[in-house]
């Protein structure tokens, strides 16, 4: 009998260990491309939280029981004194030759006199102090050194392009390639002697920007000696993410929710989300609990050396800190890379749980936690990172749950430029609308928003687990909120709605149309309106005269500044065919045409444009242009001839009867000469003159959402067939036959061209088993190798918003 229940308990332990839901980054907060935090990797305990982009922006609660103290979010931030600044912190002078240096430059005794000297950092960007614009350069920087300590020393290091790093002569670093950011590099012991030192870099430009700085830190133990407290689950649901600890005698829940009900846009729209914390006794005895949550000033900041000011207040039954740069740049930077510097960070308690707040650094902040004595000050001016904390008294625990919560908003001022036009947010409809009042009513919101998220949560697993099963409904919930912080709502000065995306690590471009295309299944299901929010600053750039050519820009600018296209090069068939065929969903999902009315002179001209140009494309690109420029593409081929007939479809809503036969007639013919010259025998080829290949013909998946009836369903019975029986690999199904790796929202969409739904979850199951097992521990990547599991580019992207496609038909009622 008790090996019995020995193995009863083993079972239990493995079923709950199993059932922690596995994803590659896991979302805190998500609003928009700037408050986006997540946790990268497993266990919320095991590293520091971090943006979107990868940067450090912490998030550190620790729990006191009983006089013992447990870190359950995030990790203590490494802290750093400086032995040689680097140019963020300190102007310096160094020596350096941009052309071949003589051998033992890189020598202590070389003699430099004939070099020249001057301030760092060097490079051609906007951020060098000395222009450097040749292939090379080689850097000499002598220093005095007395050691102090045995704590671990680093280089500081930000280098464009290859580097070669030396200290005294000895190599301590080389790399291929660039980076972002000040990388911080081990260096040997003892390498750093007493007195006269050298610190010797060459670096060479391969492409692109140049850029070079460095100095030398040591790091400073923290000395907190905090536990971890022991995460024994953790649930991703849609609009919350939900972790339970074992802290000593007390469980612990901790729920992160971001309320984007997408049925209200003035709510998805606020930038306020909670950290709630459920305590309750383990063990059936009384425990005394206190909670201490802390949010970096880096959450306000671009770059860690940018100033801030932090300020401490109370404001209608709130008790509130705030932090924000000095500088305050407001939309003054335009990036992929890059993170908001202006407007400011709130932190938010109700003064009714009778919390603490107070200002400092990290390591201070935690140690005054531990020994209760907090500091007083109410503002800090003109300083580098701080630490805004709170610690909120749990009073005796016993066996009924006790929850507090925080919450954690951003007020960004302005938040987009779009066409000279700075615009607001929409929650500042007056002069006298404040962030505090937006964070007073977010606190009065909290009850009935926790049970409107859970029942929103529970209803979006219901839907997606009869379109698709459990692999899907998992894939569904984990893509929700990373689609929407991809965007940001604002109003046009004409009253439009815009809903506009950054394309994240792909260029930052704004409102890119191949990128709305992908997105647009999720918004389709829950709010049309935002689906013609992405789509109106297109509409505006060509009807206002700004775009002149016939077919629709790919973009409007780059992310937060929209003042036309930036990308390089533009692609014709796919743009055009997107804004119809995405017309024609929203025409579908509202049961009327009036969107495509308002906008029909310009969808007209698109549509002339397909019919010339769109059935036999020409070397361009398509919205897969990482994997570069092909012509005669037959799935684009599919996207023309899909536009036309959406084309044709809402002509006759609209009551143009000659239109719309005279489109879908022309539609009609080029489906039969694409079988022709598409066919391949046992599928269809990638491009028309070249049966030795395949792709994926997603573009289809519209002829059946739409019912146009213009591809015969035997068109994707020998597609899905192709690809089911031959093609798939352990993590997913290629794009087509030139490489391994694929677009797992193109998966889904290829998926729902079937009819049947074991064959939809044998499409899926590679695509989960890509999230549960991806060594890549970044917010969801829809572009990976289906062989090894690695990304192969972007992450945090908008576009898994496609992966609703299939709840989207079964809604549609298309089966």
């Amino acid at each position: 009998m008790r090996n019995f229940y020995l193995l009863v308990c083993c079972y239990v332990l493995h079923f709950s260990v199993q059932a922690q839901d596995k994803i590659p980054a896991y979302p805190l907060i998500a609003h928009d491309t700037y408050l986006s935090i997540w946790s990268f990797g497993d266990g919320l305990n095991n590293s520091v939280t971090k943006h979107w982009t990868g940067k450090e922006q912490s998030l550190l609660s620790v729990i006191k029981v009983d006089g013992k103290f447990y870190r359950f979010l995030g990790a203590e931030s490494k802290n750093y004194k400086t032995i040689l600044p680097a140019a963020d912190e300190t102007s310096y002078q160094a020596s350096y030759l941009t052309k071949k240096a003589a051998d033992g430059w890189n020598n202590l005794s070389f003699d430099d006199s004939s070099w020249k000297k001057d301030d760092a950092p060097f490079g051609d960007d906007q951020t060098a102090k000395t222009k450097w614009n040749t292939d090379e350069i080689y850097y000499r920087r002598k220093f005095a050194f007395h050691s102090t300590s045995s704590a671990k020393k680093y280089l500081k290091l930000s280098h464009d392009d290859n580097v070669t790093v030396y200290l005294n002569g000895k190599m301590i670093f080389q790399k291929d390639g660039w980076v972002h950011e000040y990388i911080y590099i081990p260096i040997e012991n003892n390498l750093l002697k007493e007195g006269e030192n050298l610190l010797a870099i060459n670096c060479k430009n391969t492409a692109g920007g140049r850029h070079l700085d460095a100095g030398i830190v040591e790091e400073i133990p923290n000395g907190s000696q905090v536990l971890k407290a022991v995460q024994t689950n953790v649930a991703v649901e849609a609009t919350n993410t939900i972790y339970d600890f074992k802290c000593g005698g007390v469980n612990l829940k901790v729920t992160f929710t971001s309320p984007l009900l997408l049925n209200n846009i003035k709510l998805t729209a606020r930038p306020i989300s909670y950290i709630s914390y459920a305590a309750k006794s383990a063990d059936g005895k009384a425990h005394k609990v206190d909670v201490y949550f802390s949010a970096s000033s880096n959450l306000a900041v671009n770059t860690p050396n940018q100033p801030v000011s932090v300020w401490k207040n109370t404001n209608n039954n709130l008790s509130i800190l705030k932090a924000g740069t000095v500088e305050q740049p407001v939309l003054k930077k335009k990036n992929d890379d890059l993170r908001i510097d202006w407007g400011y960070m709130y932190v938010a308690v109700p003064t009714k749980f009778g919390a603490k707040q107070y200002i400092g650094n990290q390591i201070d902040n935690l140690n005054s936690f531990k020994s209760a004595k907090y500091p007083q000050q109410s503002q800090a001016l003109n300083v580098k990172t701080k630490d805004l904390s709170t610690v909120i008294p749990f009073g005796t625990v016993g066996q009924k749950s006790v929850e507090k919560y925080v919450m954690l908003g951003y007020d960004d001022l302005k938040s987009i430029e779009y066409f000279g036009d700075q615009l607001l947010p929409i929650w500042r409809t007056s002069a006298s609308s404040t962030f505090e009042n937006q964070l007073t009513q977010a606190n009065n919101d909290y009850a009935m928003l926790k049970a409107k998220t859970k029942a929103f949560d529970a209803k979006l697993v219901a839907d997606a687990l009869k379109a698709g099963g459990k692999e899907y409904a998992d894939l569904c919930k984990y893509a929700y909120r990373q689609s929407i912080a991809a965007h940001k709502i604002v109003y046009a000065p004409n009253g439009d709605i815009l809903f506009l995306s950054k394309e994240n690590f792909s260029g930052g471009f704004i409102n890119t149309v191949d990128v709305t295309y992908p997105s647009a299944p999720q918004y389709l299901l829950y709010n049309p309106e935002l689906l013609k929010g992405m789509l109106n600053g297109i509409f505006y750039y060509s009807e206002s005269g700004k775009w002149k050519k016939d077919y629709p820009a790919h973009d409007i600018g780059t992310y937060p500044v929209a003042n036309g296209q930036i990308y390089g090069e533009d692609m014709p068939v796919e743009e055009a065919g997107n804004m119809i065929i995405l017309v024609g969903a929203i025409a579908k999902a509202e049961g009327n045409a009036s969107y495509a009315e308002k906008h029909w002179k310009e969808m007209s001209r698109w549509a002339e444009y397909l019919l010339k140009e769109g059935f036999d494309p020409a070397n361009q690109l398509c919205t897969d242009d990482f994997a570069g420029h092909l012509a005669r593409n037959a799935n684009l081929s599919v996207k023309a001839i899909v536009g036309l007939g959406v084309y044709a479809q809402l002509a006759q809503q609209l009551g143009k009867t000659e239109i719309a036969t005279k489109y879908r007639s022309a539609a009609l013919d080029m489906v039969k000469n694409w079988q022709k010259l598409a066919d391949a025998g046992d599928h269809y080829a990638l491009t028309f003159n070249d049966k030795n290949t395949w792709s994926q013909k997603y573009n289809l998946v519209w002829d059946k959402l739409l019912k146009l009836n213009l591809f015969p369903n035997d068109v994707y019975r020998k597609e899905i067939n192709y690809y089911y029986l031959t093609k798939q690999n352990t993590f997913g199904l290629p794009l087509d036959s030139r490489k391994a790796y694929t677009k797992s929202d193109w998966i889904m969409w290829t998926a729902t061209l079937t009819d049947n739904q074991p064959e939809f979850q044998k499409f899926i199951k590679p695509i989960y088993k890509y999230a549960a097992e991806t060594t890549d521990k970044v917010p969801l990547s829809d572009w990976h190798e289906t062989i090894s599991g690695k990304k192969a580019g972007f992450q945090a992207r908008s576009v898994v918003g496609g992966y609703f496609i299939k709840m989207l038909a079964d809604s549609w009622g298309i089966k």
